[in-house]
């Protein structure tokens, strides 16, 4: 049982028990380890090989043109790209003059694990160098999650058989060359070459800095790096510093008898500022490192270790039977967590800080997939993330005013709150991204009971994206209110009128900002909202037209979808997927093809919305339509195939998510974890297979196992309290495991009362699988092993 045979399955690591240069790409991002503010990829310690280096800082990007055939009235003029800054993981080797480099000599052992527990990446190796010196070799790396900017690494060198010289280079490098992935792909990055501009460099005795500036964004960079040696009684260690504009470094020199062991502690401290001075910023990473160094690497292991215990104890998931997709969804909460845990009011980029994919943009991504995860789990950085979203509103009130409208017009693609997309019909006319960021935003009060945060951020966000819906929208001579001419979360549709998805949500929008306004009057009044204005907005969300395909009975996605031709899926190879790199989107628009979920989302979301029977029927027309070209789309079909009975194909649609990067099924994983779809793999088992739903302000839950899992338990944070749900092959457990007061869910159709300290348990009612529609010629989901 084993991931493509690269790895075991283990139920709390990531293993990587042989070197594979060939998928190296893919391991650096798989193996990388963050903390939301601070990113590395999974690079070996020596830099060489690699394919793309990779130190990242949340919100620290340069500036490019967006050039365009043809110019028009409000297209974005400059875009952002997340670079990689000054490399602070390096750490050469020679032994005996030779060079470490796993291509050369004999690499007897290359074992790398990354553990979900531990919070760090450990590597174990044992080489022969070309002259026929062996040495054992082992780094621990990590960033850290309780000290926000800090990187720390353990080395230790040790030689085998017969006495060696060693020297062990710690360095940092900036200005890295790189390679550009998968030209062409809109999904992968610009390569900026050599972003950074010299300002400073020092190295003295174990310590040195590097402080750079960005060309064009005009972003200063601090890094420093200090240094703890260990040897044994008798071992002296020669050490040397030198510093050039892009790279500093500390040199180690030792001779070591076999079973001496030299060991190096390196910490990294960064630091980074659009406005600070360059004394300030050396002064933040010097304060930042000194703090780290003090405690030393033990205690940067111990805090740790608390944090992740911490966590676990609020967010495990547990899935019995299938132990790969249990790896799978530890793996995909511990990189969901490590994409938000310090991010501290910045975004959190579709791919995390794991790579330079999409440019290291955040989208919409981030408030419908990934918040829901964290607002459960890990409730502060879901609040911070909002606060990000609130900052850059300013930018998008002045999108808005671009475009001819009131309120705020969020980006559909940013870094720092401007529109960074330069097409616009998947871009600017996704206006949907105003409801997501709502509806995360309200299902995180709801969840928290955070009155706080809904005045210091909701009150402003929800009236200002309702402000854009009312003028956005218009009142036919019937009186329904639409939506024209925008764009859904679908992407191989564009331009269309009264997208479900989108009119679903906006109705929702409207009616919390009228009700906000109702419950902080005072805040409203100091926006100018005034009776007549929440009026309005509770009268376009009553009136919103939600298109119905009469004669199908199933909800068209956009108004007239039904009617266009649909795909020539049998016509179409496998080798033409996805189909945004071998078709043009004109010819994707006027067809029935979908890439990802779009309607199934809005059953999703706005489950209250659609009878039982118009969600199967909705399931059984879109199932063979969607392509699932996009990573985002298998986790809300796991969910919906789950609700109306077809839990075979939800297993399926599940394990596609969890495993998305795990398995590399898009074959973009070298440029960074897709975030949303690992926490899609949470999603699809908690509100697919658990049943939980929680609009309205409540936890409902209507559990259901496939086949191939015989319990599923996970924990749901609630106000100051945790609930466990454990669904069984006969009943449901539901307990308290956090919390002083009781709690009132919704099991089926009975509501429940969850007291401290004492279990409830109800009777799993047992559903029977149906037979789902086909999928797309070529287009299914792997079938999971059942039994």
């Amino acid at each position: 049982m084993r991931i493509e045979d690269d790895f075991p399955v283990e139920p709390w690591a990531l293993r990587e028990p042989v070197l594979r240069l060939d998928r190296l790409a893919r391991t650096e991002s798989l193996l990388a380890v963050s903390n939301g503010h601070v990113g590395l990829r999974g690079n070996l310690d020596e830099g060489d090989p690699h394919v793309l280096p990779g130190s990242y800082l949340n919100s620290v990007y340069e500036l490019r043109p967006l050039p365009y055939a043809e110019s028009g009235y409000g297209y974005p003029e400059s875009g952002q790209s997340i670079i990689n800054v000054t490399n602070g993981k390096l750490v050469r080797l020679l032994v005996d003059d030779e060079p470490f480099d796993v291509r050369y000599g004999e690499l007897r052992r290359h074992e790398r694990c990354l553990d979900f527990r531990a919070g760090l990446l450990d590597r174990q190796v044992e080489w022969v160098s070309p002259a026929g010196q062996e040495v054992r070799l082992r780094s621990r790396r990590l960033v850290s999650l309780s000290q926000r900017s800090i990187v720390a690494l353990c080395y230790e060198i040790e030689p085998v058989g017969d006495e060696a010289r060693v020297v062990v280079q710690s360095e940092l490098v900036a200005d890295e060359e790189l390679v550009e992935l998968a030209k062409g792909d809109p999904r992968a990055a610009a390569a900026l070459a050599y972003p950074l501009v010299a300002e400073e460099a020092y190295a003295r005795g174990t310590a040195a800095h590097l402080i750079h500036r960005t060309k064009n964004s005009g972003i200063r960079i601090g890094a420093a790096m200090e240094h703890m040696v260990s040897a044994p009684d008798g071992v002296d260690v020669d050490v040397r510093a030198d510093a050039v504009d892009d790279w500093a470094r500390t040199t180690f020199t030792a001779r070591l008898r076999p079973g001496q062991r030299l060991r190096v502690v390196k910490i990294v401290s960064y630091g980074w500022s659009r406005q600070r001075s360059l004394p300030a910023v050396r002064d933040q990473v010097a304060a930042a490192l000194t703090a780290a160094c003090a405690p030393g690497w033990e205690a940067l292991l111990a805090e740790q270790r608390s944090y992740l215990d911490d966590f676990w104890d609020r967010a495990d998931v547990e899935v019995d039977g299938d132990p790969e997709l249990q790896q799978a969804v530890r793996f995909g909460l511990f990189h969901v967590l490590q994409s938000g845990a310090r991010a501290e009011q910045r975004p959190i980029p579709a791919k995390g800080l794991t790579g330079p994919g999409y440019d290291g943009h955040a989208f919409w991504d981030t408030e419908t997939f990934v918040l829901p995860v964290l607002t459960h789990t890990t409730p502060a950085a879901a609040a911070d993330a909002l606060r990000w979203r609130h900052g850059t509103l300013d930018k998008a009130r002045d999108r808005a005013k671009t475009l001819g409208l009131a309120g705020a017009a969020f980006p559909w693609r940013t870094i720092n709150g401007d529109e960074c997309s330069g097409y616009w019909p998947a871009g600017t006319a996704s206006f949907h991204v105003n409801a997501d960021i709502a509806d995360a935003l309200v299902r995180h009060v709801a969840a928290t009971g955070d009155v706080d945060l809904e005045r210091e951020i909701g009150v402003d966000l929800l009236v200002q994206t309702a402000r854009l819906w009312l003028s956005l929208g218009h009142r036919t001579m019937s009186g329904e209110f639409r939506l024209d001419g925008i764009t859904g979360p679908d992407e191989y549709s564009a331009i269309a009128d009264n997208n479900v998805f989108t009119n679903l949500m906006a109705a929702r929008n409207l009616r919390a900002a009228a009700e906000v306004a109702v419950r902080h009057p005072d805040l409203a009044a100091l926006l100018g909202v005034g009776a007549e204005e929440a009026a309005a907005w509770r009268d376009a969300a009553a009136a919103m037209h939600i298109p119905y395909d009469e004669r199908l009975g199933v909800h068209p996605q956009s108004e007239g979808f039904t009617d266009h031709a649909r795909w020539h899926f049998a016509d179409t190879e496998p080798t033409e997927y996805p189909l945004m790199l071998h078709f043009p989107y004109f010819q994707l628009y006027r067809h029935q093809v979908v890439k990802q979920a779009d309607l199934v989302l809005a059953m999703q979301l706005c489950g209250e919305a659609f009878t039982p029977e118009q969600k199967r029927r909705n399931v059984d027309y879109y199932e063979p339509l969607t392509v699932r070209d996009s990573s985002l789309s298998s986790a809300s079909q796991a969910v919906l195939a789950a609700e109306v009975g077809y839990f075979s194909l939800a297993y399926d649609y599940a394990a596609e998510a969890a495993l998305m990067d795990l398995r590399d099924l898009h074959d973009n994983t070298a440029g960074g974890l897709h975030m949303a779809s690992l926490a899609g793999g949470w999603t699809a088992l908690v509100s697919g297979f658990g049943g939980m739903r929680d609009s309205g302000g409540r936890l409902s839950f209507r559990p259901g196992l496939p086949e191939g899992i015989d319990r599923l338990a996970f924990r749901i944070v609630r106000r100051d309290g945790v609930l466990l749900v454990e669904v069984e092959q006969h009943q449901v457990t539901y307990s308290l495991v956090r919390g002083e007061e009781p709690l009132v869910v919704r099991h089926e159709d009975e509501d429940v009362e969850v007291r401290p300290g004492e279990a409830v348990l109800r009777p799993l009612r047992r559903r029977p699988d149906g037979v789902p529609p086909p999928q797309p010629a070529g287009r299914a989901p792997a079938r999971r092993r059942r039994g």
